[in-house]
């Protein structure tokens, strides 16, 4: 990722919709800034081509959600949007499926990440 996790905060919120993926950094650090939103930017690009390797590797082993969003990506819109001192990838579907992996993709994560919805 080449942020310091310590010094960020994740947010996973689940929404009627899908979803959003929010890193920030918690105090200024402008290089930080420009990581998180490379790191944001790419995981939206990924993830609309239907690339779910990065989860894996960082979980080692299988995401939960990942695989049903992978099989169902043209069903997903994947936003990218700068956020003061971070940014975020919004998870779009109208497709009942889709919205539940999405769901089970960003609980797998809140938990592994120790970050609430807040």
């Amino acid at each position: 990722m080449g942020v310091d996790q310590y010094t960020s905060a994740h947010r996973f919120e689940p929404l009627a919709d899908g979803g959003r993926i929010e890193l920030r950094r918690q105090g200024d650090d402008s290089a930080d800034v420009v990581q998180i939103r490379r790191h944001l930017q790419g995981i939206a690009a990924a993830f609309k081509a239907g690339q779910f390797d990065q989860p894996t590797t960082v979980h080692v082993g299988a995401v939960p959600g990942a695989g049903v969003m992978a099989t169902r990506r043209d069903a997903i819109t994947y936003v990218y949007a700068d956020l003061p001192r971070g940014g975020e990838v919004r998870l779009i579907s109208t497709d009942s499926v889709a919205i539940a992996a999405i769901h089970q993709f960003l609980a797998f994560q809140r938990l592994e990440h120790h970050a609430g919805v807040q």
